[in-house]
């Protein structure tokens, strides 16, 4: 076997090196998950620096010519040395774990130390370049995963207008979703998601405040993780709101994800977050089972944002909930939850956590800007490269909001965390219950610059607000365009919540690739 043919049949050469399944099986893979590349990597058909290679000329055909996902913003100009000193680890015994030699993008507002840029999509931070490595990327870096590239996202992780489009920023534009390129991907990690569904990467990392790794997980029919907060540490990443932050991993399988879960969420004393984690377990993709919904009390949500405005999503989510069932889950329908107020109070939290969250980040950083007044003023004198379509409401709301210690900031914060965590907590004791099931999202909406996003299902909320795990699952499509349902668990459920949700991603088998010309 000649590894030239790699470069342009890599699935192929793939399933040869996994020659044990029979051929019917082999055959309906279109696409590859870390065991498959492992099981290549160790009987030396395939190596690392192969799949750097293959990966970038499918960037460039797909992500920068051809459909022009738009999901990339910068590739990482060491990817392929990286590559060769993880073959030579390899040769020489020495394998570091699953994500030895993996490649794997990051969203752009996650700092690393080293020729790439940390912008946050935007153009006040385009030659911002940090000292270090965010810490959740030394851990995956010490994993043995390569950083292949930064990928775009909604600029400011989607707050700085009430009209923005989703997987909009000044330095990479408008991100397409990888199945109908005219619609939108969702936010704000667009990119991440994109580069994972167009298998532009294996894995990728993406940042939640609130739906910003689930919705376009969702959208763009992967799976996606929102950890507890402080599970995985912040250091080193742009915030926006440190009571609900969390960076999560994005992959097109749960036992992907749980892998990079794994390898990502060491406990880091410079994230006081991380000390009230205690010892979390970090198998995450130990003790998979397709029985793993055997047993399993789950509380079906009805009362998600935009009930019953989808038929196509009450009659996928309908049956989703009875697949559950059948695989042996015990089905509690409906759960109601009573969350009248937390929408507001979780507004007011983040206005005065952006502001002063991002003036301490910029503060102690070397970028050219050091607090969002200076933000603002940047985004008016350039107005027609960063501002063409929508502007900056939210970020002058923010600024007018005062420190942390004002009253109005205190009781908000109370109130949004105490009705979504009690919303979940008796919740769950009430009824017994393993986990929570919800619609992740409706459909793909056509990306329309001039009337901004129109959201339509979802439920991240719940689990953002608590600052609880939830997991989104591809469920299915609507007309072509995917629809997941979420899995929502208490404080530091991954364990449980992971092993529900690849027991129904093996019995639904839902996730088919895009189509992409």
């Amino acid at each position: 076997m000649h590894r030239h043919i790699f470069l342009t049949g890599i699935t192929s050469l793939i399933l040869l090196a996994c020659a044990a399944q029979p051929a019917a099986a082999a055959n309906q893979y279109d696409e590859f998950d870390i065991s498959m590349l492992q099981d290549a990597m160790e009987s030396g058909a395939l190596t690392a620096r192969e799949l750097v290679d293959y990966y970038l000329k499918r960037i460039d055909a797909i992500d920068r010519s051809g459909p022009e996902l738009r999901s990339i913003i910068e590739i990482n100009p060491d990817a392929q040395s990286i590559a060769d000193a993880l073959d030579a680890e390899r040769r020489n015994g020495k394998i570091r774990g699953p994500l030895h030699g993996i490649p794997i993008v990051l969203k752009a507002n996650v700092g690393t130390g080293d020729s790439l840029a940390t912008t946050a999509g935007s153009l006040a931070l385009a030659d911002h370049h940090v000292a270090e490595d965010a810490f959740l990327v030394r851990e995956l870096r010490n994993a043995g995963a390569i950083i292949l590239a930064k990928t775009n996202l909604s600029e400011w992780a989607n707050f700085r207008s009430t009209r923005s489009s989703s997987g909009w920023s000044s330095i990479g534009g408008q991100t397409r979703n990888a199945y109908d390129t005219a619609r939108n991907p969702c936010g704000s990690s667009s990119g991440s998601a994109v580069a994972v569904a167009a298998n532009l990467a294996v894995l990728a990392i993406g940042t939640e405040t609130d739906g910003s790794v689930i919705c376009p997980a969702g959208i763009n029919g992967i799976v996606g993780i929102k950890p507890t907060l402080g599970l995985v540490s912040r250091a080193g990443i742009i915030p926006l709101a440190h009571s609900q932050d969390t960076a999560g991993p994005m992959a097109r399988t749960v036992r992907d994800a749980a892998l990079m879960l794994a390898a990502m969420s060491a406990a880091d004393p410079s994230d006081p977050a991380t000390a009230g984690r205690g010892t979390p377990s970090t198998d995450y993709a130990d003790n998979l089972s397709t029985d793993g919904l055997a047993g399993k009390r789950i509380g079906v949500i009805r009362s998600y944002s935009g009930a019953g405005d989808n038929p196509y999503i009450d009659d996928n989510f309908d049956r989703a909930v009875e697949l559950l069932r059948a695989k042996g889950a015990v089905i509690v329908d409906p759960i109601e939850i009573d969350t009248d107020g937390m929408g507001a109070a979780e507004y007011e939290v983040l206005l005065y956590e952006f502001k002063a969250d991002l003036n301490g980040y910029l503060a102690d950083s070397n970028a050219p800007v050091k607090t969002l007044a200076e933000i603002i003023a940047f985004n008016t004198a350039h107005a027609d490269t960063v501002m063409p379509f929508f502007g900056q409401d939210i970020m002058i709301m923010a600024e007018a909001k005062g420190p942390l210690t004002e009253p109005a900031y205190l009781e908000a914060l109370e109130t949004s965390k105490r009705i979504a965590q009690d919303g979940i907590n008796k919740t769950l004791q009430q009824h017994k219950l393993d986990a929570l099931v919800a619609p992740t999202n409706g459909p793909a909406w056509m990306t329309d610059h001039v009337n901004s996003d129109h959201f339509s299902v979802g439920s991240s909320a719940l689990a953002a607000v608590s600052g609880y795990a939830s997991i989104t699952v591809p469920s299915g499509y609507v007309f072509g365009l995917p629809v997941g349902i979420s899995f929502i668990g208490g404080a530091f459920s991954e364990v449980q919540i992971i092993q529900i949700a690849y027991a129904y991603e093996q019995a639904s088998k839902a996730r088919h690739a895009p189509q992409l010309q």
